[in-house]
């Protein structure tokens, strides 16, 4: 196929990138790259998950008292000092969880996004980075699960590590996709899906087929790749998000674009681990035993600056090297930054410190957390304490809400720089809102009247 005149055009406009007009952005990138390659805090994060014992560090805190699960609740007052050990520890293993879970988002959305930059050329050390990226990842996401394992099942025991309760909460599908009269077979539904993503995505970035992303090119006509957790698991469907991989993947711009949801996640765990970071800080400087899982976040802190500088330059500074966002572009791009808002910030957790949504996810577990051997209750009374610890108010709700107008006031100076976006993003208005105790406590009734009804 003949590339057109306006193609050729096009491509110079985005590659314009020569040594005398290397902007300080590309600069940045240089030297987060070098640095990046130059330390050795995976390796100190991966050799610290390969060692854990957690005999050895289930005396101490691995944080302060206040990032522990349940912290400020009824039930935390009335817990032994070895409970409240095990909560700390479990609040640990719970965020970085969620983290492993993010972490595997990354991994999968750096490679499709390097593909398109690939493709561009002129930006090598970016996607030399990404990859040295997804490479840490690994070894950081195997430390989290690890540790989180042995952690658990030292605390809650093996069965800790089912689910059988999800089981008997689960709804059957009454959506309307599951009223229409589709593909009955599920590999044909599927099929017939993808293909229409494809034939969507491929409409809309016509003008950007020069730069379809090597790493999906390279799947040729695979299932479209996607993620279950992290981001995936909170703000949109599988089928979603298998929509959205096909658009990072399909234009210099959405490739850009996706750093600004990805930030969103770097800012949130930021939120708290910069607060193990300082507890690190202080243990040395007092020459104190520092737990491993600690020891953990110190560095993970730091291997992931690294990764929140290329976050923010790209979202920042790299998409104005590309030709403006088209209407559909814009479109995406503000409702993947609402649905964000909507499913990871729009609400305050009266059990979860610097967790932004209402506990109506974490039911489930608060109540496994309770009949487990740690705290032995019956059914009925881990019902009642779930009611006072969720449905009342209390110092955790106050202690998450400070937590929420820090970060708040963060992602409003961040994206209030990105003029494609709608003011409700640009403002952060979503999760504004989502700073009312009142209304996480109404919410939390709501739930909790059918989630009580469900067990007992």
């Amino acid at each position: 196929m003949q590339t057109t005149s306006k193609t050729v055009a096009n491509k110079e406009l985005l590659l314009d990138t020569s040594e005398t007009k290397r902007k300080k952005h590309f600069q940045l990138i240089d030297k987060t790259y070098s640095n990046n390659t130059e330390s050795d805090y995976t390796e100190k994060i991966e050799a610290l998950g390969k060692n854990f014992d957690y005999s050895s560090n289930s005396s101490s805190y691995w944080g302060e008292r206040e990032l522990s699960t349940l912290y400020g609740t009824p039930l935390y007052e009335e817990a032994s000092t070895s409970q409240k050990l095990a909560l700390n520890h479990l609040y640990w293993v719970g965020q970085y969880q969620h983290t492993a879970a993010a972490e595997s988002n990354t991994m999968l959305y750096n490679q499709v996004t390097s593909g398109v930059f690939t493709k561009l050329g002129g930006y090598q050390t970016l996607c030399q980075e990404l990859d040295l990226e997804t490479h840490q990842e690994r070894f950081h996401i195997g430390t989290f699960q690890r540790i989180g394992y042995k952690t658990k099942v030292a605390l809650l025991g093996k069965q800790s590590l089912g689910n059988s309760l999800h089981k008997k909460l689960a709804k059957p599908n009454t959506s309307l996709l599951g009223k229409l009269k589709l593909p009955q077979n599920k590999e044909s539904w599927s099929s017939f899906q993808e293909s229409t993503f494809r034939a969507i995505t491929k409409l809309m970035h016509r003008q950007n087929a020069d730069y379809y992303s090597r790493f999906l090119e390279e799947r040729g006509v695979e299932s479209i790749p996607t993620t279950t957790d992290g981001l995936a698991g909170v703000t949109a469907s599988l089928s979603a998000f298998k929509f959205l991989t096909l658009n990072w993947g399909s234009s210099p711009f959405m490739a850009a674009q996706y750093y600004s949801a990805r930030m969103i996640a770097n800012m949130s765990l930021k939120a708290y681990e910069h607060r193990f970071f300082r507890q690190f800080k202080e243990l040395e400087r007092k020459n104190d035993f520092i737990p491993a899982p600690l020891q953990v976040s110190y560095y993970h802190l730091l291997d992931e600056a690294f990764h929140t500088t290329m976050s923010h330059v790209i979202s920042q500074e790299v998409y104005k090297d590309f030709p403006k966002p088209t209407a559909y572009e814009k479109l995406l791009s503000n409702i993947i930054i609402y649905r964000l808002q909507s499913g990871l910030l729009n609400g305050l957790s009266g059990g979860l410190p610097v967790t932004f949504r209402d506990d109506t996810s974490f039911m489930t577990s608060y109540y496994r957390l309770l009949t487990s051997p740690l705290f032995g209750m019956s059914s009925s009374d881990a019902i009642y304490w779930l009611e006072k610890c969720l449905c009342q108010e209390h110092e955790g709700f106050h202690l998450n809400l400070k937590y929420q107008q820090s970060l708040l006031s963060d992602m409003q100076k961040f994206f209030g720089r990105l003029d494609y976006l709608w003011p409700v993003n640009r403002e952060m208005r979503l999760m504004a809102a989502g700073g009312s105790i009142e209304q996480a406590i109404q919410r939390n009734k709501s739930a909790f009247v059918k989630f009580a009804g469900a067990v007992v």
